[in-house]
């Protein structure tokens, strides 16, 4: 895809991030409750980012939001923990790349704001998330870390940084 660009979030982009990221938990029917949909900041994502440790980042295409990822401390764990959050994107988008891009961007933040490890959680039908994950070098791990209120969310992850 051409002419598309990664980039920090704006507070202007907050209604189109929102409205993304809820859509696509509408296409793939996941759970709404225990989950990154039900989150209190989804409508407010430029704001619970702009803090020290913590960048959120879009892709933008033709002056629209297309996808979506962020990085931040690991609640309730080591300051040396991360947690890549809220990575969605558009279906038109999936498959071209963008994908391993954001991945390399969110962990570029996450070693020059000194973490030490990122985690993530997604859902198990998630595959094609998966697949991208491990390649960036995430692995599979037994239990969940830190507190994300994602109870609904069972598979977890960790990559060495």
């Amino acid at each position: 895809m051409e002419n598309y660009s990664i980039r920090k979030i704006n507070k202007e982009d907050n209604q189109q991030v929102a409205e993304l990221i809820r859509s696509i938990f509408d296409e793939m029917d996941i759970p709404k409750v225990g989950t990154a949909y039900a989150d209190p900041c989804l409508d407010l994502m430029f704001e619970e980012y702009n803090k020290p440790k913590a960048a959120y980042y879009v892709v933008e295409h033709n002056d629209r939001v297309v996808g979506c990822a962020g990085i931040a401390q690991l609640e309730n764990e080591a300051d040396t923990v991360c947690e890549l959050q809220k990575m969605y994107f558009l279906p038109e988008i999936r498959g071209l790349g963008i994908g391993s891009e954001m991945m390399s961007v969110c962990m570029q933040s996450a070693i020059a704001f000194g973490f030490e490890s990122c985690y993530l959680e997604t859902m198990p039908f998630m595959l094609d998330a998966q697949k991208l994950y491990r390649k960036s070098g995430f692995e599979n791990i037994d239990a969940p870390m830190g507190s994300t209120g994602h109870v609904s969310c069972p598979v977890w992850m960790l990559k060495k940084l």
